[in-house]
């Protein structure tokens, strides 16, 4: 049953406006009719809506349809000029930006250097480049900024970075300064949870509750829980790379908390590529040597299904586990080492999501960073495979599906969505309204 929005006159109206802009950016240009339709009001409520909205700027006339019998109606549509969002995602190389007006549409997208030194100031200059290559028409009503590290909301300080990458980041209340010094509103985030933000509208657009395992030079994962993202209380929620794992040093033996142990140290990129280097698996570095070692097995990264005569299918689970630890211990053939080899990355990858899955208990988990893309489907079916061994989990296992770059995606979208809810005065409302 439609649930019905009853207030004071000012309230409803502001409902109406914002059902009506809502509407406006989910289907393109409508007619007044078309509005009154979809929205449930009345055709003079429409007009009225129309009308507020044109004379606030947010809504312009889109020109006249054409074609159809009878009056030619006027159509409209979403003023793309009524706010800015901009996206930014910081590695220790590069800063990407990339930047969209209210609607979505994306206006520009550049590269900048990282910042030339430790230190607020050298982050400053580099941000003010960055930004300065995709300048909007006017200041962005938002600006979400992805890095390789979290803001703990307790501290303001930016913490699971390391000075090594992120030096010119540490420092006190970062996020709060940052938006003073740039004159805009600036919301600083994890990279890979704006990967799983990205993700929500592709690999897990059917799922609410999902795991985001990132896989490349480091590893992380991100928790989306009925359809939000879970920070935790310190803002390190899904900071798995120092999960401890059998098999792999400990913060204890390694003697840093930050340091090269658990998780990271058993699945991370350098480990991955010295594993199956020791299977005789050449690549510069472990993205390579995972795409080779699927060459050489005989599979294809976008199947999982062998290539040319039908040779070489995936192992059973398990199956790696006692095809033994390289080729001294015989696998036999450089294809029987390549699937080894690929048997053990997935073993790895599946004993830290065995720990996540088992408390989170996602109806998904989705497989992103370089490493994953490079495994493609074979490796994805390997650690399906391995997690039914090692965890009662009946989650499904997919690869990202989102093409280019998914934190600058995840940041935009944040980004949008807080620029919208700022200029349409709040989310989409929910059920019928009437005036």
């Amino acid at each position: 049953m439609t649930e019905l929005v009853r207030g004071t006159p000012g309230l409803v109206r502001a409902v109406n406006d914002r059902a009506a802009l809502h509407l406006l950016l989910r289907q393109g240009p409508l007619t007044r009719p078309e509005i009154s339709r979809l929205t449930g009001l009345s055709k003079p409520t429409a007009s009225q809506v129309l009308a507020r909205l044109e004379d606030a700027g947010l809504v312009v006339g889109n020109g006249l349809r054409t074609g159809l019998p009878g009056r030619v109606p006027e159509t409209y549509r979403l003023n793309p000029a009524a706010a800015y969002a901009v996206a930014v995602d910081v590695t220790p190389e590069w800063i990407a930006v990339r930047a969209a007006d209210v609607s979505g549409t994306v206006l520009g997208e550049a590269e900048a250097a990282a910042p030339a030194g430790p230190g607020r100031d050298a982050l400053l200059v580099a941000l003010r480049a960055a930004l300065g290559r995709v300048p909007t028409p006017e200041p962005p009503k938002r600006v979400v900024v992805g890095v390789q590290g979290a803001v703990d909301p307790t501290t303001g300080r930016l913490g699971y970075a390391s000075e090594e990458d992120m030096a010119a980041w540490l420092f006190p209340d970062v996020e709060r300064v940052l938006g003073e010094e740039l004159g805009l509103p600036v919301r600083i985030e994890n990279d890979v949870n704006l990967a799983a933000v990205a993700e929500r509208a592709h690999a897990a657009a059917d799922c609410p509750d999902f795991v985001l395992l990132w896989a490349d030079e480091g590893l992380g994962a991100a928790l989306v829980l009925d359809g939000r993202l879970h920070r935790g209380h310190f803002g390190g929620a899904g900071e798995v790379g120092y999960l401890p794992l059998p098999g792999a040093a400990t913060a204890r033996e390694a003697g840093d908390r930050y340091g090269r142990h658990g998780y990271q140290e058993l699945a991370g990129g350098d480990a991955v590529r010295d594993l199956l280097r020791a299977h005789g698996v050449p690549g510069a570095d472990f993205a390579e040597t995972v795409a080779e070692a699927v060459r050489r097995a005989g599979w294809t990264a976008g199947t999982g299904r062998a290539a040319g005569t039908g040779s070489g299918p995936l192992p059973e689970a398990g199956a790696e586990a006692e095809a033994g630890s390289g080729p001294e211990a015989g696998a036999g053939s450089e294809a029987e080492a390549a699937r080894a080899g690929l048997g053990r990355v997935a073993a790895r990858l599946a004993a830290g999501l065995a720990s996540i899955v088992t408390v989170v208990d996602p109806g998904l988990v989705v497989l992103a960073g370089r490493l994953c893309a490079a495994g493609g489907e074979p490796l994805r079916a390997l650690v399906e495979r391995e997690l039914r061994i090692l965890a009662h989990s009946r989650a499904r296992i997919r690869l990202s599906a989102v093409t280019g770059n998914p934190v600058l995606t995840g940041a935009l979208d944040l980004a949008l969505t807080a620029a919208r809810e700022e200029v349409f005065g709040g989310p989409p409302p929910v059920g019928r309204v009437l005036l």
